[in-house]
């Protein structure tokens, strides 16, 4: 097993860590954990599927994490042929890196049968982001089990569930958390962004997934459209994680002729997107607590094949899907999903929550106090567990 040298004034030899994340939520978790093990380990390396933010952070792409995005039992089929060989790569190239330790970074479909091949040849296995045991699938916790060393988890509601399976796991807090906005960020963002101080501004999120933009961009611009109708003075702010999202989410904007909407297409800046907006339409997802982190009133929407909603359906543990209503513990913001997911249903509620600034103000109220709960050092703790889970490997660090 490869190890870090001791012997004074000797270099210490470098420590290969395998990572794999699959979407831009999990680009920018693992760029905060990546920044944080090399300070803390400074011949670490780390190779994998990687996005622009992890790339940014010094991690080594072999492949990109875009070949990863897809959500849905049915709708990855078409690709799980690929999937499949891809996994099988990366467990040859990783073993033959002698990897002592693997970061699987949400994507649990994909990262939890990497990671129990890779426990069984001995390799220390870390899967940071809980999956989602506590809405559906509780089952899971028994593949999890068998497949992971520790978990690194984001909620505080998520330790006791792993405890009680016997499984190791500590508590990172969400680095979001830290970028919570504050009474008068809207302002300062509105400067940012150069809109203007009363005017009516909405922000679309359709996703991060090439699937997501396939089903939700004609969603939000023809939402944005019914908007605009009514209120001619409105701006959309349209924050896309990569440039494949981003042509995909333009060429619908030319398929349907909607080239005059007043957008403001950004590439990233989610953050200063939410914080800008009076009312946001968001993917379920991470951008939903996003949105709250950012105090931006929101309207969650999503799609997916109706086999899919059939099988999640009959395993939800929860009523709603939302990460802000999760964490409220009942319905705060108003989820539209499948059928209700029209253009006309999310522009009229967009417009309703606009008009109604005493829930705008109420909601807002309530975001503000998710950051506490959520607030912890992610980059340090998370360096230190895998920093623990490396000695475990016998690497001294």
């Amino acid at each position: 097993m490869a190890a870090v040298a001791t012997t004074s004034g000797a270099r210490p030899s470098r420590v290969t860590i395998g990572i794999v994340a699959g979407e831009a939520s999990g680009d920018a978790l693992a760029a905060t954990l990546i920044g944080a093990v090399k300070e803390r380990v400074p011949n670490a390396r780390f190779v994998g599927v990687a996005g622009p933010r992890m790339e940014e952070a010094g991690c080594e792409a072999w492949y990109p994490l875009e070949m990863l995005s897809v959500r849905g039992f049915v709708e990855v089929l078409s690709r799980l042929p690929q999937l499949v060989v891809l996994r099988r790569a990366l467990y040859r190239r990783l073993r033959a890196e002698r990897v002592p330790l693997f970061i699987g970074v949400d994507a649990p479909d994909f990262n939890l049968g990497l990671e129990r091949k890779l426990k069984r040849a001995g390799v220390r296995s870390v899967h940071f982001v809980s999956p989602s045991v506590w809405a559906w699938r509780r089952e899971r916790l028994r593949t999890i089990g068998r497949s992971v060393h520790r978990v690194l988890a984001l909620f505080p509601f998520e330790p006791p569930l792993y405890e009680s399976a016997g499984i190791p796991v500590t508590f990172v807090g969400h680095p979001l958390a830290a970028e919570a906005a504050a009474l008068g960020s809207r302002r300062e963002a509105r400067e940012q962004l150069k809109l203007g101080a009363a005017q009516p501004v909405f922000a679309l999120l359709p996703g991060s997934r090439a699937s997501e933009l396939d089903n939700h961009a004609e969603l939000v611009l023809r939402a944005a459209e019914a908007l605009l109708a009514s209120r001619p003075d409105a701006q959309f702010l349209v924050p896309l994680a990569t440039r494949p999202t981003r042509d995909r989410f333009e060429a619908a904007i030319y398929r349907l002729g909607l080239d005059k909407l007043p957008l403001k297409i950004l590439y990233g800046h989610a953050t200063d997107a939410l914080r800008a907006a009076d009312v946001a339409l968001v993917a379920s997802g991470t951008a939903t607590l996003q949105a709250a982190l950012a105090r931006c009133p929101h309207i969650i929407f999503y799609r997916i094949h109706r086999l899919t909603e059939h099988i999640v359906r009959a395993r939800m543990l929860l009523p709603y899907v939302g990460l802000p209503n999760i964490l409220a513990g009942r319905f705060v913001v108003p989820e539209m999903l499948q059928d209700d997911a029209t253009p006309e249903n999310l522009a009229l509620a967009a417009a309703n929550l606009f008009d109604d600034t005493v829930t705008r103000r109420r909601l807002e109220a309530l975001f503000a106090g998710f950051a506490a709960s959520l607030a912890a050092d992610t980059g340090a703790l998370s360096a230190d567990a895998v920093a623990a889970e490396l000695r475990a490997a016998g690497v001294a660090c």
